[in-house]
């Protein structure tokens, strides 16, 4: 079983992990550095003159090291998820659930629920030079609803009974009516647009990522199975 769950995460994390590093350099990168811009003072919005929403950026791969090692981080940081789902995949088949491609891809959306949604709904992604809380009271709120949102997503694909439903639901608003850590006032050289852009293509980009990450465990998960199956 441990064998089963090395491979299948390994295999899913890595190739997931691949293409959600190139989508963020393709998709998230320029944004990131456009608004670095306004953070450095390159570019000026506020009270200026119009200023042009297409500046010069760095090409896909520009800046090779720092490039390369970003993919290789992702790569990890998704196989390191995609661990924790084989893992859990394991116990939901022990349980008599099916686990394939096709399954997987709900188990990808869960964690997309659990790590990004969730959180994101009342802490949303950021970009550089904004506003923003105590980086500790923000690490603590969103590790708290990580975890609520994680074991609802559990409760209501196999809590099977309204009191599970209920208690899901109850975990999911708790964090947000508490309500996430806020700055003590809102300021920044970023044009809003910018920022909006970042969180919708950071959520956009998330959702394909977790999508990817489930259907490749589900898929490696089934095949080791299989081939186990059959060696045996």
């Amino acid at each position: 079983m441990f064998s089963r769950i090395l491979t299948s995460g390994l295999f899913a994390g890595a190739a997931a992990g691949l293409i959600t590093a190139l989508l963020q350099l393709y998709f998230v990168q320029p944004v990131l550095l456009h608004a670095e811009l306004y953070e450095g003072g390159d570019l000026v919005h506020f009270g200026a003159d119009p200023v042009t929403a297409h500046p010069d950026l760095p090409g896909l791969f520009a800046e090779p090291m720092r490039d390369g090692l970003s993919i290789i981080f992702t790569m990890l940081t998704y196989t390191g998820y995609a661990l924790v789902m084989a893992a859990l995949m394991s116990v939901a088949e022990r349980q008599g659930h099916e686990i394939n491609a096709r399954t997987g891809l709900l188990w990808g959306l869960a964690g997309f629920i659990t790590f990004h949604f969730a959180p994101g709904l009342s802490l949303a992604p950021e970009v550089p030079g904004v506003a923003a809380a105590d980086i500790g009271a923000r690490q603590i709120w969103w590790t708290i609803t990580v975890a609520a949102a994680g074991v609802a997503m559990w409760l209501i694909a196999f809590g099977g009974n309204l009191v599970s439903y209920l208690i899901a639901a109850l975990l999911l608003m708790g964090p947000h009516i508490v309500g996430a850590p806020e700055p003590e006032s809102f300021s920044g050289p970023v044009p809003t647009e910018i920022g909006a852009l970042f969180a919708a293509r950071a959520f956009g980009i998330g959702m394909a990522a977790w999508v990817l990450l489930g259907a490749f465990t589900g898929y490696f998960w089934q095949a080791e199975g299989k081939r186990e199956h059959a060696a045996a």
